[in-house]
């Protein structure tokens, strides 16, 4: 099969198309004949080596059809969709022909969008659902804002909130061009970020927010903090701005009674975050009926993943990119 392996760590290009066996599923995993796949930022890290070492293929989600199962839980031929499970981090991932995958992480699915409109849901949505309905406890009149608004998993958040009924959406974004593009998607205020926002969004609430989904991370946590009520929440699910850590001493930056937490995708499948708990066909009817908004902001070709990683650590990608195999 053709696979695209990490020649070493570094740049894009050292992502080179190979020939390797096709995998073989153990009792615990299923063959997935991949279809496509959406491009994540953390391959990205992997692929530079920041985490690590990691499986040479990576990849930590796709879309495609069962070649084999030997639990017998899920037939060939039959629709999936796949995240993480170890996918590109301590087993081969989704960047080749086939790939195998723990059945604790796989979704069967049915649908009629295209392989690369389905390849852009799995783990953004997957990721912006736990984290709204789970770590953030949204409901029908919070005030949330989503920093971080234009990456994949922004603008998953976006829809996914916007669509629930009483909740009213900020979002931040460093281009001011983006802001008619986020509220024509539901976003009602949009901020323009620049690592301090708490003062501007007090300006309109005074008593602070309900809950942040903070998607840049260590350089915006602080302050995403300060945007809260005092049963506030703030969620870190990622770090578009940096990974660099963080001088934080709760007695002086936590406000008193704001919740926070953080979420990693790489925790799905695990039985305190059992994928069952998502209700991804329930997201993809969403998506096919147009009330989410989610298809790829590109597609590229199978060998065309470097231009792919090239283009997301441009931050340039605006939305979900994808790679159709």
């Amino acid at each position: 099969m053709k696979a695209m392996v990490i020649s070493q760590y570094g740049n894009p290009e050292v992502l080179k198309l190979k020939e390797l066996p096709t995998p073989t599923p153990s009792d615990q995993q299923a063959l997935i004949k991949v279809k496509a796949f959406g491009i994540n930022r953390a391959e990205t890290y992997m692929r530079a080596g920041h985490w690590g070492d990691v499986a040479p293929v990576s990849g930590i989600e796709c879309v495609g059809v069962i070649e084999s199962d030997p639990s017998g839980k899920l037939e060939k031929g039959q629709k999936v969709a796949a995240i993480m499970g170890g996918m590109g981090r301590t087993i081969n991932g989704s960047y080749a022909e086939y790939t195998v995958v723990p059945t604790t992480n796989i979704f069967p699915i049915t649908t009629t969008l295209s392989w690369a409109e389905l390849a852009a849901i799995p783990e953004s949505y997957c990721t912006a659902w736990h984290c709204l309905y789970n770590n953030l406890k949204m409901r029908s009149g919070d005030t949330l804002l989503i920093r971080g608004a234009t990456s994949a998993l922004g603008l998953a958040a976006i829809n996914i909130a916007s669509n629930h009924e009483g909740v009213h959406v900020l979002a931040s974004t460093r281009n001011p061009q983006n802001s008619m593009w986020l509220k024509e998607l539901g976003v009602e205020s949009v901020l323009i970020e620049d690592n301090q926002l708490a003062e501007q969004i007090k300006k309109i609430h005074s008593k602070g927010i309900d809950g942040v989904l903070d998607i840049v991370g260590n350089t915006t946590l602080l302050d995403s903090l300060l945007t809260c009520h005092s049963r506030g929440a703030v969620c870190n699910a990622g770090f578009l701005g940096g990974g660099n850590p963080i001088s934080f001493n709760p007695l002086i930056d936590m406000p008193s009674g704001v919740n926070l937490n953080f979420f990693a995708s790489f925790m799905f499948g695990t039985a305190m975050f059992p994928i069952a708990k998502i209700p991804l066909q329930k997201i993809i009817q969403s998506v096919e009926s147009g009330h989410y908004k989610a298809k790829p902001s590109q597609i590229f070709s199978f060998d065309n993943i470097a231009e792919a990683h090239q283009l997301m650590e441009a931050s340039q990608s605006k939305g979900k990119l994808v790679i159709k195999v």
